[in-house]
């Protein structure tokens, strides 16, 4: 053969093997998204970059978080897409993140926004602690509607009220992150104390508890408030009440995990995550994301919701959480679910 000829085939042989090489990178992306929202994500995504394919691995934030710390020296995740930021600020203090400044960062409201240049992590959306309350249910037992979090210590709601374990949910842990904030750390506890002789079982689920109170299997569920609307559309006789104390929350945030070998692609990524387009899909599973102005209105969403959230201090949440979750842990955990 001409070896001009040669070299014209060799280098279309390259081009190629490198369109099929690109069409076929995959990154293994950890999250603890809702299951029932991966396929969306992952095909929205793919609108835009058909040539990367998402491999998940899903669990509950303490689980996903659990997993990621002991792979710290022998990471196998690419990217983190979904986990809570208290998590992400964690393994940012452990040196396991691989700091990048996504383009479009500049839109995202701050406090989305890791502080350090570039950023280690950016966060997408909000979830925010409520209380379902099935009236219904609540009705038949004869109960009053709590209005607040100290409401839920009366007797009147022994055996009734389920809520998240802190160390599988990343609901439950800003709920007890919350609780030591708004009533300091001693009246904190003290409050647990009081409201575990009321609690019937902790899930390993955020959203279990709001689901179960929707179906009447218990009157009240200490949930987050997107779920409760989201079952209050479907039919449900619940009200989602904000206690007057206020609420904690927690953000879903995205990283790249440091020593990925695929970088390109993990950019690419994270900057998909924090587009408009992103953050429109984030509206359809929350009413708060990281770009001010997108969220649309959500139906059945509390009033007053976002006023009564918390000045949330997420560093002394990461920092302090490997304590609380043991303390809870010794205290509580006789009335967990088991675990699947």
């Amino acid at each position: 053969m001409h070896l001009g000829k040669i070299l014209s085939f060799a280098a279309a042989a390259g081009v190629l093997a490198a369109a099929v090489a690109q069409a076929e990178t995959e990154l293994t992306v950890y999250t603890a998204v809702e299951a029932e929202d991966l396929k969306r994500y992952a095909e929205t995504f793919n609108q835009d970059h058909p040539d990367i394919k998402i491999n998940w691995v899903r669990d509950s934030t303490g689980i996903i978080t659990a997993k990621l710390l002991a792979e710290k020296d022998n990471p196998q995740a690419d990217v983190i897409w979904g986990l809570a930021g208290t998590s992400l600020l964690l393994m940012k203090g452990e040196g396991m993140l691989e700091p990048y400044k996504p383009r479009g960062v500049e839109k995202l409201d701050p406090k989305f926004v890791d502080q350090d240049d570039p950023p280690s992590w950016v966060g997408m959306d909000a979830w925010v602690a409520a209380i379902c309350y099935n009236t219904v249910e609540g009705e038949k037992l004869g109960l009053q509607p709590p209005t607040s979090w100290k409401d839920l210590t009366d007797p009147m709601y022994k055996g009734h009220i389920i809520m998240p374990n802190p160390n599988s949910s990343g609901t439950g842990f800003l709920d007890v992150s919350s609780w030591l904030q708004i009533f300091g750390e001693e009246e904190g506890w003290k409050y647990m104390d009081a409201l575990h002789q009321n609690i019937a079982r902790y899930t390993h689920s955020g959203s279990k508890p709001c689901k179960l109170a929707a179906a009447g299997e218990i009157p009240i569920g200490i949930s987050f408030a997107f779920r409760g609307a989201k079952s209050k559309a479907a039919g449900a006789p619940i009200e989602i009440i904000v206690p007057k104390e206020g609420v904690g929350w927690e953000m879903e945030a995205t990283a790249i995990v440091a020593g990925t070998d695929d970088l390109e692609a993990a950019q690419k990524l994270v900057d998909w995550s924090i587009s408009p387009k992103a953050m429109e899909m984030y509206n359809q599973g929350y009413a708060v994301v990281a770009i001010p102005g997108i969220a649309k209105p959500v139906e059945h969403f509390p009033e007053g919701l976002v006023d009564a959230m918390i000045d949330n201090d997420f560093e002394w949440a990461a920092n302090n959480r490997k304590r609380i979750l043991a303390e809870w842990q010794k205290r509580y955990d006789s009335k967990s679910e088991p675990k699947n």
